[in-house]
């Protein structure tokens, strides 16, 4: 964890920035079906619906024996993953289905169980609800050997349309097939540039492989990770009284990220999977003008990507830079040009020329970030700051850099030290 004074605490969460999320927001966070609704409203994906239980006679007159091979039943105004029934396959007689945990349950104890959720036993409120069926996400083949039972899912944090912070949580025995940190499940801090996995906890402390066994929770490579980042905005986009929201996702084999739940008072514990607090990230986004989906994403990686996909592949093993280095810039058609950079620890932000990046068409307006004033002999100033991608040393770096008049100097790039952690500078 870095410093302390970066980790959002609870009361900071609630004081501060759960006032961006309004009555109504947090009325729909806390019903599935109106999730289900506003979204599919706004084509973003979510599992497919069956049927709904509004009262005891919709579940007497249901045609149980109709129903698919597996499926979801689930209170509508569940939380915490109480009161979830995930049925795996059908058993070996009509009317009879296995859970994930290989128990048979029938067409009686599905009835039951819809009835339990319509009194209110798992509702958020303690009141009435709503229960209903869905699809149950097939996993995707790369989860597989991290879980025994259930799906992983993934949590991305948003706040003003800039995904902030993000986490995959895996299933364990313990957990009884469900991804829940405080039943047992294990929670993996992921890389926002990469959507590479980096640290795990378990029940709060530190772990480096997963429950009796030892595979690594780290370098996991989070498939669709573009599209989870522009679905998690999206929604956000969708749903503007949440102004501070958790995302959750599921990754069909089939039909890749759907979103299944709105979180409008997430957790605090995914600090602990990043190593790293949420405080800072929230205070740098909160006054940014987010223009689309894409610029948010864009931000997100900038600000807060660690390159951590390169580190891991390297097997942390620092590389050792001189104080002028030769980079490779991402222009705006994805070419890579060969420029000459200077390394300078005193410099807070890389920075790079102005007609180097008019250049490389990276002043387009939907790569600019925003505009940071400064001042200067001549008074006050703009001076744009840009997303920008390059390779130092072979390794990727997502980075926002300013836009200066570097005409008179030998380099036309300076790399300042936010982009240089993990290197060793040879003086």
């Amino acid at each position: 964890m870095k410093r302390w004074q970066d980790v959002l605490g609870m009361n900071a969460r609630n004081h501060q920035y759960l006032r961006h999320n309004t009555k109504f927001g947090r009325q729909i966070a806390d019903s599935k079906l109106a999730t289900k609704r506003i979204l599919t409203r706004h084509n973003l994906p979510t599992p497919e619906l069956i049927k709904v239980f509004r009262k005891n006679e919709d579940i007497n007159n249901f045609s149980w024996l109709g129903l698919p091979d597996n499926f979801v039943l689930k209170p509508c105004s569940g939380f915490g993953g109480e009161g979830i029934l995930v049925i795996r396959k059908k058993s070996r007689f009509a009317g009879e289905w296995e859970l994930m945990n290989g128990e048979t349950i029938n067409i009686s104890d599905l009835k039951f169980h819809a009835q339990e959720i319509l009194s209110g036993r798992y509702s958020l409120h303690n009141t009435p609800d709503q229960a209903f069926i869905e699809e149950r996400v097939k996993i995707i083949k790369v989860f597989s050997k991290y879980v025994r039972g259930g799906t992983p899912d993934i949590r991305v944090i948003v706040f003003n349309l800039v995904p902030v912070m993000a986490m995959l949580r895996l299933p364990t025995e313990e957990s009884d097939g469900k991804a829940n940190l405080h039943q047992g499940a294990v929670g993996v801090g992921i890389d926002l540039a990469s959507g590479v996995t980096t640290y795990g906890i378990h029940h709060g402390r530190p772990v480096n492989y997963l429950p009796e066994t030892r595979t690594k929770v780290n370098g996991l490579r989070i498939p669709f990770w573009e599209q989870i980042l522009l679905h998690s905005v999206k929604t956000q986009e969708a749903i503007p009284s949440l102004g501070y929201l958790g995302i959750d996702f599921l990754i069909d084999r089939n039909k890749g990220p759907l979103v299944v739940e709105l979180n409008a008072r997430p957790g605090l514990a995914i600090q602990v999977a990043n190593r790293t607090g949420l405080q800072k990230r929230l205070e740098r986004v909160e006054r940014l003008e987010i223009r689309s989906p894409e610029h948010g994403v864009k931000v997100a990686k900038a600000l807060f990507g660690a390159s951590f996909a390169d580190r891991v592949s390297s097997k942390n093993e620092p590389k050792i830079i001189s104080l002028i280095e030769e980079i490779k810039i991402v222009a705006q058609d994805k070419g890579r040009v060969s420029v000459m950079a200077k390394v300078d620890t005193g410099a807070d932000r890389s920075a790079i020329d102005e007609e180097l990046a008019r250049k490389l068409g990276l002043l387009s307006q939907d790569n600019i970030i925003y505009q940071a004033r400064y001042r200067s002999a001549l008074g006050k100033h703009r001076r744009p700051v840009i997303a920008l991608e390059y390779y130092l040393a072979g390794q990727k770096i997502n980075s926002m850099v300013s836009v200066t008049d570097r005409g008179k100097l030998r380099t036309k790039f300076l790399i300042g030290k936010r982009d240089l952690l993990g290197f060793v500078i040879r003086p």
